[in-house]
């Protein structure tokens, strides 16, 4: 029986000499993303924002779609129902209404009335106020740097300096572009929207991570390899794991996508978008920097001219190695 290959093994791609290319469009990408940001913001979730919190039970497992077509029509704005914990038990968050404490308990009063006997019971009715909102949002930065830091700190120890610098720039590029698609596309940005952006930041540097293995690896066994030619070599030798553990991946987060329902969409969407971003960055980004950070002391950026003849003498001096 044959393997699956979705790529040969054998590949020759240039993925260190596209390294101009690829800057430019990673740097537009992260320009684009910081001005969308500043300009036009993020669409907080509730979690953010503060709102209403409505936990009940009904008799028998929860009609999602039926309490979703009651509620939306209340006038309330934004409104969220999910299962929670188990199928009797639901979750409703209601957007912070305007004005003080009257007004949000008479939106939870709208509420209760048009759910009536739906609910048997009524386990928990609280007010998410701004300054909870605040509060998380400066929790949320916390946890995202705090992440980067100790990634640095990983590959720091792990590796070389210069590995881990090049791990840093690749994940701040995969978090601010993630950053940016929300605000471009106003997609919901909640609290599990920052767990997908510390998921995409463990899943880059694993990409990373492997590629900077073999790259250590090449560089203890082709001394006199050039690092133009010593960092495509890796990148292309581990470029069959790398596609078909983003393929796998990207499978399952498309069913999240499409089967998942509302709740969860924003969330998978940023995982989709993250998977192929991280792909993306730990080849043409994580790579292509280590040629300017001068991992051997003797290496220096190399000019088209240099590059081309000393592509041509390391592929001999391969062929006599291998």
């Amino acid at each position: 029986m044959r393997k699956l290959k979705l790529v040969p093994a054998d590949t020759r791609i240039d993925f260190v000499g596209q390294r101009k290319i690829a800057f430019i469009f990673s740097a537009v990408l992260v320009a684009l993303s910081i001005a969308v940001f500043l300009i036009q913001g993020l669409n907080f979730g509730i979690d953010f924002r503060g709102g209403i919190l409505v936990e009940l039970k009904t008799d028998g497992p929860a009609d999602i779609a039926e309490l979703r077509s009651i509620t939306g029509g209340l006038g309330l704005g934004e409104v969220q129902i999910q299962e929670f914990g188990t199928p009797d038990d639901v979750l409703i968050r209601v957007q912070r209404q305007e004005g003080a404490e009257a007004e949000q308990l008479a939106a939870i009063n709208i509420l209760k009335q048009a759910i009536g006997d739906r609910a048997s019971e009524y386990r928990r009715t609280e007010f998410v106020g701004p300054t909870v909102g605040a509060e998380l949002i400066r929790a949320a930065i916390l946890a995202v740097s705090l992440a980067l830091a100790g990634i640095l700190i990983y590959i720091w120890f792990r590796f070389e300096w210069q590995f881990g610098v090049g791990a840093v720039i690749a994940l701040i590029h995969d978090v601010l572009t993630t950053i940016g698609l929300f605000a471009i596309t106003q997609l919901e940005f909640n609290l599990a929207t920052v767990a997908a952006i510390l998921t995409i930041a463990g899943y880059s540097i694993n990409d990373t991570v492997v590629i900077y293995d073999r790259v250590r690896e090449m560089l203890r066994k082709y001394k006199k390899l050039s690092m133009f030619e010593l960092l495509n070599l890796s990148a292309n030798s581990t470029l069959s794991r790398t596609v078909m553990t983003s393929l796998t991946t990207l499978l399952a987060v498309i069913s999240l996508i499409v089967l998942g329902g509302p709740i969860i969409q924003d969330f998978a969407i940023a995982l989709a978008w993250g998977v192929l971003i991280g792909t993306y960055s730990s080849v043409f980004v994580a790579v292509p920097v280590l040629l300017f950070l001068k991992l051997r002391p003797e290496d220096v950026s190399l000019d088209d001219d240099e590059t081309d003849k000393n592509t041509a003498v390391s592929k001999r001096q391969e062929s006599g190695t291998g």
